[in-house]
């Protein structure tokens, strides 16, 4: 049996992500699609130093509408970096695990081949799977050769790319259902699955917990092992 998951390439991503990904054999980074403004591809969320959330950010060069996330080059990461670390200041005080933390971010941005925006993430996620001794068997979906020009809509990438990769069982975010036809999956002879992620609320001491924020608010305030707790506990049901 082989447990697929496909996704675009996540900056430091929430929870969720790595409790998929545990959740698989062999994993595509989804990099051929267009890249789009404004998504978790080169942002996302941590505690506000006064109240709520903040985005850290990557930010990347400008390039023509249509521009595959292979193709999409950050700027001076290593500069922003330091934005970023500038940014988690505020948890010193208080988060128990801020100085690994830190490192991580420092190994991650180091670790990249390019200065491509899908290299830092792949880094990034090798780290933090790692760290948390999560199997990240990845490819990247530009690199594989796949035949995928018979693409009608959005949820058949990921059948072709199971067929084509003898995928036994194929494992989405619950918030996909609505993109693919159980009875499409079924004439092939492969499983969708949907991951069913297991709510994960933690004292934050001095602020107030927000859901779904980075990996890296997860990792500041708890100890490796209750977080690794945490995804082997979370499960995935068939789509039927």
């Amino acid at each position: 049996m082989i447990f697929l998951g496909i996704m675009q390439p996540y900056f430091f991503p929430y929870l969720g992500y790595f409790q998929l990904i545990s959740k698989t054999d062999k994993w595509v980074v989804f990099d051929i699609v267009q890249y789009n403004k404004k998504t978790w591809m080169n942002r996302n969320r941590i505690l506000h130093p006064k109240s709520g959330w903040q985005y850290i950010t990557v930010p990347v060069r400008k390039s023509p509408i249509g521009t595959p996330i292979s193709d999409v080059m950050t700027v001076d990461p290593i500069k922003y970096l330091k934005k970023i670390n500038g940014q988690l200041e505020h948890y010193k005080n208080h988060a128990p695990y801020y100085e690994k933390v830190i490192d991580l971010l420092g190994i991650g941005f180091e670790n990249r081949i390019s200065d491509r925006l899908v290299d830092l993430n792949v880094s990034t996620l090798s780290v933090i799977c790692d760290y948390l001794e999560i199997k990240f068997n990845w490819k990247l979906c530009s690199e594989i050769n796949l035949e995928l020009q018979e693409i009608e809509k959005a949820g058949d990438w990921a059948l072709k790319i199971c067929e084509d990769l003898g995928a036994t069982d194929y494992i989405n975010p619950p918030g996909g259902r609505g993109l693919f036809d159980p009875k499409d999956w079924e004439k092939s002879g492969i499983r969708l699955m949907f991951m069913e992620p297991n709510d994960f609320v933690y004292p934050c001491v001095h602020y107030q917990f927000e859901k779904n924020l980075s990996i890296v608010d997860v990792l500041m305030w708890n100890h490796r092992d209750l977080v690794k707790d945490v995804i082997n506990n979370s499960s995935a049901c068939l789509a039927n």
